[in-house]
C-alpha cells in the first residue's frame, strides 16, 4: 500500500493553480501598460540592423518618387503631346517610356524594400525569441508555479510572431505611407493650391475619426489576446493531465469549459474585425466622398479654362493615392494595437528576474574533491513566507551513505529535495555541501554535483542514447553502453529494433515505465553527480517492474550520497538513516530496524503498508526528535 503522492505542498500542481494563473495573466494583459513604450523598449533589438532599414528607406524614396510620377507624366502627355492643335508624337513616345521606365523602377525598389525589411524584422524576432526562451528557462521554480505553460508557449510563439508584424508591416507602411502622403501634398499644391486646400479639409476629420475608433479598438484588441492566451493555457493544462481527465470520465465537461472559452474568443475576435471594418469602410466611404468633390471642383474649374483636363487627370489620381496611404495606415493601427498588447506581455516576462541567482563571487568547485557530505542547517521553508512547509530540519548525510525521507503526503519531503537542488532557497538556515553554502555555487556546478530522478520520468524526443547522455556530445557511445550495463539497461535496449537508435516519442510513451527508470538511471550515471536524489522514483512501479529496476537502483546509488523520498518504504529498508517528516518537521530519525522498535509514526506507516516486519537482535530504537 502507498503513502500518497506528495504533491500538495507544491503550488501550480493542478488545476486550481493554474487558472489562478490564467487569471492573473488576464488581469495583466488589461492594465493601462500596454502602450507604446512596451514596444519601444523592445526597439534595441533593431540596432544591428540599422543599415538595412536606412537602405529600406532609400528604396522608398525612390518607390514614392515614381509612383507620384506616373500620373504627372500622363498629365503632361494630356496637356502638352495630345493636343489637337499641335501633337507632339516624339514628346508621347518619350513621356511613355519614362513611364514604363518608372514602373520597373518601383517595381524593383519595392521588391527589395520588402525582402530586406522581411529579413530584419523576422532576425530582429529570432533574436527576441532567443532571449525569451532563455530568460524563461533559467528561471526559478517559483516563476512556473504563478504562470501557465500554456501562456509562456503563447509568449514565445504567437507574441513575438506579433510583434514582427510592427518590425516590418507597420514600419514599412509608417515611412512608405507617410512618405507618400507628403510627396502627393506637394504635387496636388504644385498643380493648383485652391483645389488641394479644399482636399485639405478632410484631414482633421480623418484626425477625430481616428481618434474616436483608437480606445475602442485598443481594447478588442487585448480582449482577444487573452483569450487565445486562455484556450492555450487550458489546453496546455489538459494535454498534460488527459490520463486523469480519461480515468474519471471528464472529457465531455473539459470539452464543454473549452467551448466556452473558444467561443469567448470567437465572439471577442468577431468584435474585433466588426470595429475594425467600420473604422476602414468608413474611409474608404470618406476617399470616393473626396474624389467625387475634385470632379466636380475640378471639373467645374475646365468647363472655365481655370485648368486644363490633364491637371484634371493628374488631381483624380492623386487624390486617390492620398487616402490609399492613409486607408494603409489605418489599418496598420490593428497592427500597433496587436504588437502593443504582444510586446507588454513579452515585456512582463522579460521583467521578470529569477528568485534564485548565482552569488556574484561563487566558490570555485572541483568536482573530483567532492566527497557528497549533505548538511542541513536549521533549515525552514514555505512556497508562501506565510505558510511554512519546513520548519528547523537539522541532519547530516556522510559521503556515500543512503538517507530515506519519508511521511504523509504534504509532510514536506519533495520540498527538501527541491531545496538541495535549489529550485527554491530556504527561508532560514543554510544547506551546505562538503561545507560549501550551496548558495555560493553557481547552479551550473551544483547541478553537476547533485543529480535527480523523479517519479515522472521525463525523456526527450530523440534517440534513446541522446537521452542517456542528455544530448551532451563529450559523451561517448561507450560511455553511453557501458551506463547502461551498469544498471541493466542493454539487454533491454539491445531488444528494440534499432537498440540505442531508437527514436522516442511523446516523453518516451514507447517505452514502459520501468523501461523509462532504466534510462534514466543511465543517464545518472552517464553524468556521474556525487550526490543523487530518488524523488519517489519507483512509486508509481508495480512489484515485477520494481524488481526490475531494483539492480539498476543499486548500481545508481553505488558510491554516492543518495537521498531518497521514499514513497514505498520497502525502497529504504537499507538506508543508513531514515528521516520521518510530520508536518514540516522531523519527528523521528533513526534505521529501518529502530524506528520499527520505537513504534512511532514510522512504525504505524509501515504497518499501513502492508509489509511484515521481522525484528532483529539486539536493536536499540533511537529516541524521537
Amino acid at each position: 500500500m502507498s503513502l500518497g503522492n506528495e504533491r500538495s505542498d507544491r503550488p501550480g500542481g493542478g488545476s486550481q493553480a493554474s487558472k489562478a494563473s490564467q487569471a492573473q495573466a488576464s488581469s495583466r494583459d488589461k492594465r493601462p501598460g500596454a502602450n507604446f513604450q512596451s514596444l519601444l523598449r523592445l526597439l534595441p533589438y533593431a540596432k544591428p540592423f540599422r543599415l538595412n532599414f536606412i537602405g529600406v528607406m532609400v528604396l522608398v524614396i525612390i518607390f514614392n518618387a515614381t509612383n507620384v510620377l506616373q500620373p504627372w507624366l500622363v498629365k503632361v502627355a494630356i496637356d502638352r503631346d495630345l493636343s489637337t492643335v499641335n501633337p507632339n508624337v516624339r514628346g508621347l513616345v518619350f513621356i511613355s517610356l519614362l513611364y514604363v521606365g518608372s514602373v520597373v523602377v518601383g517595381v524593383v525598389a519595392n521588391y527589395f524594400q520588402i525582402i530586406i525589411l522581411q529579413f530584419s524584422g523576422q532576425s530582429i524576432i529570432r533574436t527576441i525569441r532567443l532571449e525569451l526562451f532563455r530568460h524563461i528557462e533559467r528561471q526559478s521554480m517559483s516563476f512556473f508555479d504563478t504562470n501557465a505553460i500554456g501562456r509562456l508557449v503563447t509568449n514565445v510563439s504567437s507574441d513575438t510572431e506579433t510583434v514582427s508584424q510592427f518590425f516590418t508591416n507597420f514600419f514599412l507602411s509608417m515611412i512608405r505611407d507617410g512618405l507618400s502622403l507628403v510627396m502627393i501634398i506637394v504635387a496636388m499644391f504644385e498643380l493648383n493650391g485652391r483645389i488641394a486646400g479644399d482636399a485639405m479639409i478632410l484631414i482633421p476629420l480623418l484626425f477625430v475619426i481616428s481618434l474616436l475608433f483608437r480606445k475602442q479598438l485598443r481594447r478588442r484588441y487585448q480582449t482577444t489576446r487573452t483569450r487565445l492566451s486562455n484556450i492555450v493555457a487550458f489546453l496546455a493544462e489538459n494535454l498534460a493531465g488527459v490520463r486523469i481527465i480519461q480515468i474519471f470520465h471528464q472529457e465531455r465537461r473539459q470539452a464543454r469549459h473549452f467551448d466556452r472559452l473558444n467561443n469567448a474568443h470567437r465572439e471577442a475576435n468577431v468584435a474585433e474585425y466588426q470595429l475594425s471594418v467600420i473604422f476602414n469602410r468608413t474611409f474608404e466611404l470618406l476617399g470616393n466622398a473626396a474624389v467625387a468633390a475634385v470632379v466636380w471642383i475640378g471639373g467645374t474649374a475646365v468647363l472655365h479654362h481655370a485648368i486644363l483636363f490633364g491637371t484634371l487627370y493628374a488631381f483624380i489620381s492623386y487624390i486617390r493615392q492620398f487616402f490609399q496611404p492613409i486607408n494603409s495606415i489605418t489599418q496598420q493601427w490593428n497592427t500597433l494595437q496587436s504588437s502593443m498588447v504582444a510586446a507588454d506581455r513579452i515585456g512582463q516576462v522579460l521583467m521578470v528576474e529569477p528568485a534564485v541567482e548565482d552569488d556574484p563571487k561563487p566558490v570555485p568547485v572541483h568536482d573530483e574533491r567532492i566527497e557528497g557530505r549533505i548538511e542541513f542547517r536549521d533549515v525552514s521553508f514555505g512556497y508562501k513566507p506565510d505558510r511554512p512547509v519546513l520548519r528547523h530540519i537539522d541532519f547530516t548525510v556522510e559521503p556515500g551513505q543512503m538517507i530515506g525521507v519519508v511521511g504523509a503526503t504534504g509532510a514536506g519531503k519533495s520540498s527538501i529535495m527541491s531545496l538541495l537542488t535549489r529550485f527554491y532557497d530556504p527561508l532560514e538556515g543554510d544547506i551546505r555541501i562538503d561545507g560549501i553554502d550551496i548558495r555560493k555555487m553557481t547552479q551550473v556546478d551544483l547541478h553537476r554535483i547533485v543529480g535527480l530522478i523523479q517519479q515522472d520520468v521525463y525523456l526527450f524526443t530523440g534517440t534513446i542514447a541522446d537521452n542517456i547522455r542528455i544530448f551532451r556530445k563529450e559523451i561517448s557511445d561507450e560511455a553511453v553502453i557501458e551506463a547502461a550495463h551498469m544498471v541493466g539497461a542493454h539487454e533491454m535496449i539491445s531488444r528494440l529494433p534499432k537498440g540505442y537508435q531508437t527514436p522516442l516519442y511523446g516523453k518516451g510513451a514507447n517505452l514502459s515505465m520501468g523501461e523509462r527508470q532504466l534510462i534514466a538511471f543511465a543517464r545518472i550515471v552517464a553524468l556521474g553527480p556525487r550526490i543523487l536524489i530518488l524523488d519517489e522514483a519507483t512509486a508509481s512501479l508495480d512489484s515485477q517492474t520494481e524488481e526490475l529496476v531494483s539492480t539498476g537502483l543499486q548500481a545508481v546509488s553505488h558510491n554516492r550520497t543518495t537521498l531518497v523520498i521514499a514513497h514505498r518504504l520497502a525502497t529504504i529498508r537499507d538506508a543508513d538513516l531514515i528521516l520521518v517528516l510530520d508536518k514540516g518537521r522531523i519527528v523521528e530519525r533513526g534505521t529501518h530496524e529502530s524506528l520499527l522498535a520505537l513504534g512511532g509514526l514510522y512504525a504505524d506507516l509501515h504497518a499501513k503498508s502492508g509489509i511484515e516486519y521481522e525484528p532483529e537482535a539486539n536493536v536499540h530504537p533511537m529516541h524521537k526528535v
